[in-house]
């Protein structure tokens, strides 16, 4: 069971403020009856008209995608650029958790589950986010130490993060780096490291929680299974 305006949003008929506000204007049928307060209770079997029109819920879709570098992580854009979605044959309206820059690369999961997708995106439930970034430099000890512990952006530490030097190629002067954070605040990995005086030349997101693209060329994707969408519900729920 799960409450009226929720179902009608999900359906992607509107927002769930916007469900709430048909619900008191008595624009909202269930079973052919008006409802005109909040909380009521659907089953999938319950029929929904809003509007004169029926509510068809949509059947859930979860995919991993190896996002490619120069792609734009959003369902569409102004400037005619390719965005994730490109690379997605699919008649579901999919959306994209959370977000990696134009030119970072790797994991990136889409769906239509709004729930899973903001227990995800929520700092508190600490789902790993594994980064490698290759810097110009060579990377300290001090730096790795500040990196774990927190750096400074916009005045507010970031969380603590674990921190591997990988390599490091002292003829071109670059490090690679492995950095797993929780957070997913704008531009956090080239930020946190520009804060330390290290400029990042590429950025790839390696894993989601336990979900990898090791096996996904760059632009290809997969559907989670039942189980891997137990797993990820299971990850953020226990957190609580």
């Amino acid at each position: 069971m799960e409450r009226l305006q929720k179902v009608i949003a999900n359906a992607g008929y509107c927002s769930r403020r916007k469900a709430e506000e048909e619900i008191i204007k008595g624009h909202v049928m269930v079973n052919g009856e008006v409802v005109r307060k909040m909380g009521v209770l659907v089953s999938p079997t319950d029929e929904i008209i809003v509007n004169g029109t029926l509510i068809k819920k949509e059947e859930k879709e979860y995919v991993l995608l190896n996002k490619p570098r120069g792609v734009v992580t959003t369902t569409s854009d102004d400037k005619n650029r390719k965005t994730v979605l490109d690379f997605i044959d699919t008649d579901k309206r999919l959306y994209p958790v959370g977000r990696l820059d134009y030119d970072t690369t790797g994991a990136l999961l889409l769906t239509n589950d709004g729930e899973l997708a903001n227990l995800l995106m929520h700092p508190r439930n600490q789902i790993d986010k594994v980064y490698i970034a290759k810097v110009k430099g060579i990377l300290t000890g001090e730096a790795i130490y500040r990196l774990k512990n927190g750096v400074m952006i916009d005045g507010k530490k970031t969380a603590k993060a674990k921190v591997k030097l990988r390599r490091v190629d002292k003829k071109n002067q670059t490090s690679m780096v492995e950095l797993v954070i929780h957070e997913g605040r704008n531009h956090q990995v080239k930020r946190m490291f520009e804060a330390l005086g290290y400029d990042v030349l590429k950025l790839k997101r390696e894993r989601i929680a336990f979900l990898d693209v090791d096996h996904l060329k760059s632009g290809e994707y997969r559907y989670l299974n039942p189980k891997e969408v137990k797993k990820l519900y299971y990850e953020v729920l226990k957190q609580d």
